[in-house]
């Protein structure tokens, strides 16, 4: 051991002072979150060289019928670039949407200092305009838009983040590994090396319905090289080795995105599924009960279309008539949606 160590130091010392020298790769987080990164494309690309290079019959088929290639290959590409999508995207951050807040609010307050008078319409030194005696109020500081998420007498101590040192609205989060509080935290995703949050998630989940249709179309094409064509045993071998790896795959992977359809159709997250009762503000609330719930048609829409506005704790005659049991009637008025 003693005589392993001069060796070794030396080594360390010289890679890491390498690896500093690249901007990729001096992060741990970032080198490692790498790794995964094209360890998974060089699994997708092991499934499809497979085919190539062993299937010849795959091969004839693609001359025989190109657009039935053209469209498998299509789908590849198409995965592979919305995972690349999915994984440089942000989840929306607490920073980030308090810098927007206080940047339009010091812009306003930083308005033209020369007044311009013309007729009834005036720009005082501060900027604020008045028209007929009426002015417009300041834009909201963060700590104020934040307090008016809670229910009133919340302390705005009792808010802030440990960490960060940032003031979280309701369904936000710290992550320690991007070591950044989440808008509408969901989980940390190692294979995406992200958070997945209120602005990704819509991304992510074009991701996994996206890899579900891949797995389900390359395992069909496997098993009908593995049952038309007499091969030698040790591709018989391989092929079922891959076969093993791309069931457990697909079978994940259309579990999670059966998992994440159900919580974008009822606006909840992971972290607030699994830790609801170490949630302060969800405890009390019925496990049945989904408090940010807007109906399936305003959910879909929200995560769709983008919607950046932050979610306020329910009232409590809100939370009353979310508990409220289901009806015919409520069923014929389409009360879910």
């Amino acid at each position: 051991m003693g005589v392993c160590c001069p060796i070794i130091r030396p080594w360390d010392r010289t890679r890491d002072s390498y690896l500093d020298n690249i901007p990729c790769l001096s992060d741990p987080v970032r080198r490692s979150s790498l790794l995964m990164k094209l360890g998974l494309v060089a699994l997708h690309l092991v499934f499809i060289g497979f085919l190539f290079v062993c299937d010849v019959e795959f091969i004839e088929k693609t001359k025989r019928d190109p657009w039935y290639m053209a469209s498998y290959l299509l789908l590849f590409s198409l995965t592979l670039l919305q995972y690349f999508v999915t994984s440089g995207s942000s989840p929306g951050y607490v920073i980030d949407a308090m810098r927007e807040v206080c940047g339009n609010d010091a812009i306003y307050r930083n308005a033209p200092t020369t007044s311009i008078k013309n007729g009834s319409f005036v720009i005082n030194v501060e900027g604020e305009s008045a028209s007929g005696g009426s002015s417009r109020k300041p834009p909201t500081s963060w700590g104020k838009l934040v307090l008016d998420l809670y229910p009133p007498g919340t302390s705005l101590r009792n808010l802030t983040c440990g960490y960060c040192h940032v003031e979280q609205p309701p369904r936000a989060k710290h992550c320690h590994d991007c070591d950044r509080c989440v808008l509408q935290f969901d989980h940390h995703c190692v294979w995406l090396g992200t958070c997945v949050g209120q602005k990704n998630h819509c991304k992510f989940w074009w991701y996994i319905c996206e890899e579900s249709a891949l797995c389900i179309w390359t395992l069909i094409l496997y098993v009908d090289y593995l049952t038309n064509v007499a091969k030698p045993w040790w591709k018989n071998a391989i092929i079922i080795l891959l076969l093993v790896v791309l069931v457990i795959s697909m079978i994940f992977v259309l579990l999670l995105l059966l998992f994440h359809s159900y919580l974008i159709l009822t606006n909840q997250s992971t972290y607030e599924l699994v830790r609801r009762k170490r949630i302060p503000y969800m405890r009390n609330i019925p496990e049945r009960v989904h408090p940010f719930s807007r109906g399936i048609k305003r959910n879909l829409h929200n995560v769709c279309c983008g919607n950046d506005t932050l979610d306020s704790l329910p009232t409590a005659f809100e939370l009353e008539d979310k508990a409220r049991p289901y009806t015919c009637l409520d069923m014929l008025k389409c009360r879910c949606c």
